[in-house]
């Protein structure tokens, strides 16, 4: 059984273990590599900001798979104040659920709430790169549409790759 729901505080040091103490896992290479983000320590990750960044957070909320947290959803609005775009994010971490339909499951009911919590919201979006098959996929699968390509501006591993924008609107959305 898949649910989304909010992090709590007690959740905290175990889904850091999970998602954050590996710099090499599988899942680095794939959630926007090209970036070279660095991974929290435990001790930065159970800081007050990041408390604050995680817990009770609505558009932060944790993947539960049989009552073991797994990943993550996430949303935020890309034109700032204006709360007009919104795109979405989604990470399993633990390599051995991947190709379990976890993700696209994951995505349908974490679009499903954000449609609610967003009434007058049209569309929510998310931005991706050609070198990540599985979220082109995922996108595909819970009905979006591929909306935009710019052509090689991802460098990763000594080659370009292509961003790729996928959306949804309200009235293609099915739940």
């Amino acid at each position: 059984m898949i649910v989304i729901r909010n992090f709590e505080y007690n959740d905290l040091s175990k889904f850091w273990e999970m998602a954050f103490s590996d710099p090499h896992a599988e899942w680095t290479q794939w959630n926007w590599p090209y970036f070279h983000d660095t991974l929290p320590t435990r001790l930065a990750f159970l800081g007050e900001e990041n408390v604050v960044r995680y817990v009770n957070q609505n558009l932060r909320q944790a993947i539960v798979v049989d009552g073991e947290i797994v990943g993550m959803v996430s949303a935020h609005f890309e034109d700032g104040n204006l709360h007009q775009w919104l795109e979405v994010g989604i990470v399993i971490y633990q390599q051995n659920l991947w190709g379990r339909h976890i993700g696209s499951k994951a995505l349908k009911m974490w679009l499903d709430i954000l449609f609610q919590m967003f009434p007058s919201l049209p569309h929510i979006g998310f931005t991706t790169w050609s070198g990540n098959q599985r979220m082109m996929t995922v996108g595909n699968k819970v009905g979006m549409k591929l909306e935009g390509r710019i052509r090689k501006v991802r460098f990763w591993q000594n080659q370009y790759y292509d961003s790729i924008k996928y959306g949804i609107l309200r009235d293609e959305f099915t739940h």
